[in-house]
């Protein structure tokens, strides 16, 4: 009687671990399977708000045909290990016609179409060359001119609620381009570079204007007499 009361609870016992390592699977498989969906619909906010962003700066583009502001460029040099600030004013008309001035050393960058010219007034000299995506590096802000094509040039991801652009096809020495979005008029706020070399260059625009009716004339350069003329070719 004791033997079949001892094999009746040793059955009992077996029975209910057996239950129980079922039932932990079973809340197991449930928990993962909870957290995988979460992850799933998180993933798809993340990409969803992303591609958010990237509709509004194109909705934004489309409706552009000349920007102009104020920006704050700050330029890392790994190698140094120094950061140098500089600021000036920018001007773009669409498609492809820009001038932006930097105040302190003065100096000012032209490009129309595929021509660029830089003019150095402390050095006395003007360099000039052809423009092409491969200089966007060494002209930052030109960038601004070309963000309205974002899907077709770079892919597009997210990340600390910045867009993390990678070039499809080479941009010069550019990996990758992180940019700052907000709500306003023009919806991009700032954007940072990084290149090959981990040097990155981080533009700030301020008081953005759109469509204020720039005429051609301000980006035509008018070369100064006694100037040093250079053939540029980065």
């Amino acid at each position: 009687m004791l033997a079949r009361k001892i094999l009746l609870w040793y059955s009992f016992l077996v029975m209910a671990n057996i239950t129980l390592n079922w039932l932990k699977e079973k809340i197991l498989i449930s928990i993962l399977s909870i957290l995988t969906f979460s992850f799933m619909l998180f993933t798809f906010y993340i990409d969803l708000s992303a591609q958010d962003k990237v509709l509004k700066i194109q909705k934004t583009y489309d409706g552009i045909s000349d920007i102009s502001g104020r920006f704050i460029q700050k330029s890392f040099i790994k190698d140094l290990n120094r950061t140098d600030t500089f600021n000036g004013q920018f001007f773009i008309k669409m498609p492809m016609k820009l001038k932006w001035s930097y105040k302190d050393p003065p100096q000012e960058i032209f490009v129309n179409n595929n021509e660029i010219i830089i003019y150095q007034k402390n050095e006395k000299q003007v360099l000039k060359g052809k423009f092409d995506k491969e200089v966007y590096g060494q002209a930052p802000i030109a960038l601004l001119s070309g963000f309205g094509k974002i899907q077709e040039e770079f892919f597009v991801s997210e990340k600390d609620n910045k867009l993390i652009l990678k070039p499809k096809k080479s941009l010069g020495n550019i990996v990758s381009i992180e940019v700052i979005c907000h709500e306003s008029v023009f919806p991009i706020s700032s954007f940072i570079i990084y290149d090959l070399f981990s040097n990155k260059i981080e533009i700030i625009l301020k008081d953005v204007k759109i469509n204020t009716g720039l005429k051609d004339t301000l980006f035509e350069f008018l070369i100064p007499k006694g100037i040093n003329i250079f053939e540029y070719n980065p």
